[in-house]
């Protein structure tokens, strides 16, 4: 099975490999956090319905397939996985079936389990780092503008396209330093129910990352040890982003 956020890196070692895999997660759980409340800004009517329709969802949890393309491989990889989310910023991916990486998106840190390694890795959400890693936080926080200007400041909209009752909008960072890592993002939703479709990213090296959503399941009461489960005490838990 492959893991939720292999390396991209080829052979890079050390802070920069640690960087692009951490980015990754955080980037993908950017492109679903996007569905969740946003300022409208200057998008086409068809996608500040979209956005203004978001206001009442507090649960979302869906099935979904990931499809990774590397230029380093000739077939794709696939896996399945699940999804679930609460209001304001609690996320739990799962992938693998049973479960091979579980990212988990808390108040205050971001933790990625590897269940059969027994390792939790613990990444903080404070909002103090600079850096490669303060743009990825930035990222992250910008699925929850607070206002059009901030979600300007962050991205610009590179185009909108409706076909077939699906619309895709595609988004690039602002930032240089993140662009170095992911030069752009693609959400895309129905028009008429508004639910999330699918979502990619696109990284600097060519490759993409692609999660199609399945079975989605709105406003569901959720369990709240899926957001804090309990670690085994057998678990090696290790921070990456420590300094020594």
């Amino acid at each position: 099975m492959v893991s939720f956020c292999p390396d991209l890196a080829g052979g890079e070692s050390g802070e920069p490999k640690r960087m692009k895999k951490v980015f990754i997660v955080l980037a993908t759980m950017l492109i679903c956090l996007a569905q969740k409340t946003a300022s409208a800004a200057d998008f086409s009517p068809v996608v500040s319905s979209w956005l203004r329709n978001q206001t009442n969802l507090q649960t979302w949890s869906a099935d979904f397939v990931q499809t990774r393309a590397l230029k380093s491989l000739t077939q794709p990889l696939i896996s399945t996985g699940q999804v679930w989310f609460a209001a304001p910023n609690r996320f739990r991916w799962e992938l693998g079936r049973p479960a091979q990486t579980i990212a988990l998106r808390q108040p205050e840190q971001m933790l990625v389990i590897y269940p059969k390694l027994k390792r939790v890795e613990k990444y903080p959400l404070s909002g103090t780092q600079v850096g490669p890693w303060r743009d990825a936080l930035a990222l992250l926080e910008a699925g929850f503008p607070r206002n059009q200007a901030e979600l300007e400041s962050r991205f610009n909209l590179q185009s909108t396209e409706i076909n077939g009752g699906v619309c895709e909008i595609k988004l690039q960072p602002k930032s240089s330093a993140a662009r170095r890592m992911m030069s752009q993002i693609k959400i895309a939703f129905g028009t008429n129910d508004f639910l999330l479709h699918s979502t990619e990213l696109q990284f600097a090296d060519g490759s993409t990352m692609r999660n199609d959503f399945k079975n989605p399941r709105l406003n569901e009461k959720l369990n709240e040890a899926l957001f804090s489960p309990q670690i085994a005490s057998d678990f090696k838990t290790v921070e990456p982003m420590k300094k020594p």
